[in-house]
């Protein structure tokens, strides 16, 4: 009976430890590295470009072997009359075969049977099989590196939810403390009002101070819930759940001179190497053009017999004679196929995608002109960025410092309460413009990672 006891003791215990286990893991926090590798598997929006690449694939093994030979095998038997008549036509639509011509005709049916075995085989063509796989393992690589620089730039989009959820939950902090510190004033006014020292309507006004910090607070949760959303939708993971690294922007404004000191990787960006394979791509679909049309050599062989019920006396005989061969014939030779009149097609489809080929190359240009000016840019943002981080903390201190005189100020019914909401205001102010600024500054290191194509290495200096 004790034993009983202690289990039905044990088990809610056990169950109560369990749900708090799985809930201290479910709000461990996701760091930035975690969410792209997260993001890199399980991303929807990359699905689409990896199936691309599959079709790619299997477009490539089947071209590998379209230098295969043909080789067709056909059996037939036929029902039907044997006249014919000398003369050549283009056989314009099916005209069955014929033979023998006669002085006078006959109605009587005739059964044959025929069986062939015929063989193809294009064995040079001056290497158009060669260019038709080049085609087919540049197709490959467009498809593979359009999902690199998809990848890439998805990698950004995560970054930027990620830091606006840092700022965010930063900013939830601080209107915390607003809240807090309406809710002081509050009180005061209340017990200066209740003594008569303070009028009413200085409770009303801290009233309504008081709501309006904690509507700001419920859609700063809003923005955050739906920004949690947003960064599970982009890495696969439970996003209701999802809980941010707190710290990394200070670790980012620390590490930032290491980013400043590794090498420039612009030129194989994911962006610019895409665009590079385009145009390579478009050269290779010029060379086979040329190659298409250039001559063919043919292997041809071919097996046959036939069966008939008119005899080699021309006698027709049973309808039942004619099954079975009676006949074997084969014919093999080796030839060449070329059309005279295609070198007009030839120069047509070849300054097509000559054209097509100086698109990519303008692409490319373009893409190599936006990056360079974005560094520009860039620089400008980190600039600024950086004189902001280093000037507000004297604003903050200013502000701090006047809102303790004001508060002084006013308990001493020295000042009144629109002049002490306004130095609250101007503290609050200069609180979220720091949390804004080591936001743009996190934001425009992470940016310039990206131009430079240095965001792995430097995300490992973070660790």
């Amino acid at each position: 009976m004790f034993n009983v006891f202690v289990v039905k003791l044990t088990i809610p215990a056990i169950v109560c430890a369990l749900l708090l286990v799985s809930g201290i893991r479910a709000q461990q926090p996701v760091t930035l590295h975690s969410a792209l590798e997260q993001l890199k598997r399980n991303a929807p929006m990359l699905a689409a470009d990896s199936a691309a690449i599959v079709v790619s694939q299997q477009k490539l093994a089947a071209t590998r072997y379209s230098w295969w030979p043909n080789l067709r095998a056909n059996m037939q038997v036929a029902l039907g009359t044997n006249n014919n008549l000398p003369g050549g036509f283009f056989s314009n639509g099916l005209v069955p075969s014929n033979s023998r011509v006669r002085e006078q005709g006959r109605s009587n049916t005739v059964f044959t049977d025929l069986g062939v075995a015929s063989f193809d085989w294009e064995i040079y063509n001056f290497g158009a099989y060669e260019g038709r796989n080049r085609v087919a393992e540049s197709d490959l690589e467009v498809q593979q590196l359009n999902y690199n620089q998809a990848k890439y730039q998805l990698q950004q989009t995560c970054i930027n939810v990620y830091l606006s959820m840092i700022l965010l939950k930063e900013m939830m902090g601080l209107q915390d403390q607003n809240i807090e510190r309406n809710a002081e004033i509050k009180k005061i006014i209340s017990a200066l009002a209740v003594s008569g020292i303070k009028a009413g309507v200085d409770t009303s006004i801290a009233e309504a101070e008081l709501s309006k910090s904690r509507l700001l607070k419920l859609e700063m949760v809003k923005e955050y819930r739906q920004l949690q959303f947003q960064l599970g939708y982009l890495t696969g993971l439970p996003g209701n759940l999802l809980e941010i690294d707190s710290l990394l922007e200070e670790r980012v404004i620390a590490r930032y001179t290491d980013l400043l000191t590794m090498q420039d990787g612009q030129e194989t960006h994911p962006l610019l190497l895409y665009y590079k394979a385009l145009r390579q791509n478009s050269y290779e679909r010029e060379n086979l053009i040329k190659k298409e049309y250039l001559p063919k050599v043919l292997l041809q062989a071919s097996v046959w017999g036939r069966g008939s019920s008119v005899s080699a006396k021309d006698e027709f005989g049973p309808l039942y004679t004619g099954v079975g061969i009676e006949r074997m014939n084969y014919l093999m030779g080796v030839g060449i196929t070329y059309n005279l009149f295609d070198n007009k097609r030839k120069q047509l489809q070849t300054n097509v995608q000559k054209a097509i080929t100086q698109h990519a190359e303008k692409k490319l240009e373009e893409q190599k002109a936006w990056l360079t000016n974005s560094l520009h840019q860039n620089q400008v943002d980190l600039t600024t960025a950086y004189d902001r981080i280093q000037e507000i903390p004297r604003q903050l201190e200013a502000a701090a410092a006047a809102y303790r005189q004001k508060m002084a100020l006013y308990k001493n019914g020295l000042t009144n309460i629109i002049e002490l909401n306004l130095a609250l205001s101007i503290l609050y102010r200069a609180e979220t413009d720091y949390a804004q600024a080591k936001f743009s500054f996190s934001r425009a290191i992470f940016e310039k990672a990206m131009l430079e194509n240095q965001l792995t290495e430097f995300l490992q200096t973070l660790n």
